[in-house]
């Protein structure tokens, strides 16, 4: 029950963006996807790794690609300038089109050095796979202790290691339990925002007249095309087709979709 409630509110969550971004403005602007021959699945915009770092944890993630199809990518920039990193990290990975189209096993790690937070996003197929629980935990567990400490790299390859292992089935390792509440309270938030957005919007159209017939319509659009792992507007990936190339990053992403799957953390 709590994992349907959750999944939800954020559907309903990333909806209340939309809504919103009609009048706000994004701070950062997510860079262009890079092409084919250069992606890869490190990219640290400010060299806080070094370079055999870089390369170690790079080729950890292609070989696992290779192996897999699933993308795993580490991004690593300064600061969001303001924006939400959850959000972010989902636009990124939906405008990079990280993981394969038909299945969306794309996972972004983003890492915002400055404003001292990391966040994790599961494309649409991971999210049953590593749920926003286990994300949550491995930020807790893996990252954040050595991330204090400033162990940066060894932060991202235990973390990466970990998400590997989820997926094979082989993880046998303890995580920290957390209060479940916490997320119950937020779904209420974020159903009485959307639930004001929705209205006022209405209310704008209609002259004051609170009909909301043609608002729901589209809302419901918008849902269904959350559940089938594509949204519209500013979520999409602008990667409809596969880049072919079997899945490795030698052929490029392959298009997958995500709608904010995961968890973010801050230290």
């Amino acid at each position: 029950m709590l994992t349907t409630l959750k999944k939800y509110s954020r559907y309903l969550f990333f909806l209340s963006v939309l809504f919103v971004s009609e009048t706000v403005v994004s701070q950062f602007d997510i860079p262009e996807i890079p092409p084919n021959s250069k992606q890869t699945a490190v990219y640290d915009y400010i060299e806080l790794l070094s370079d055999s770092e870089r390369s170690s944890l790079g080729t950890k993630l292609v070989n696992y690609a290779d192996t897999t199809s699933t993308q795993i990518v580490v991004v690593i920039i300064s600061t969001t300038k303001g924006e939400d990193i959850s959000l972010l990290g989902a636009k990124w990975g939906h405008k990079w089109g990280i993981g394969q189209a038909d299945t969306d096993n794309g996972i972004l790690i983003l890492l915002a050095k400055d404003d001292r937070t990391v966040d994790i996003n599961t494309g649409y197929g991971i999210e049953y796979r590593i749920t926003d629980r286990m994300a949550e935990r491995i930020i807790n567990n893996y990252m954040i202790p050595e991330f204090k400490k400033e162990n940066y790299y060894a932060g991202l390859d235990k973390a990466t290691s970990v998400m590997i292992d989820m997926l094979s089935g082989e993880f046998d390792g303890e995580l920290q339990r957390n209060f479940p509440y916490t997320s119950l309270i937020m779904i209420a938030i974020f159903v009485l925002f959307l639930i004001i957005i929705i209205n006022a919007r209405n209310k704008n159209r209609d002259g004051g007249s609170g009909n909301s017939g043609g608002g729901m319509g589209s809302l419901w659009d918008i849902i269904v095309l959350s559940n089938a792992g594509r949204t519209g507007g500013s979520w999409s990936s602008g990667s409809g087709s596969s880049w072919g190339g079997g899945g490795s990053f030698g052929g490029g992403f392959g298009g997958g979709g995500f709608g904010g799957g995961g968890a973010s953390g801050s230290w």
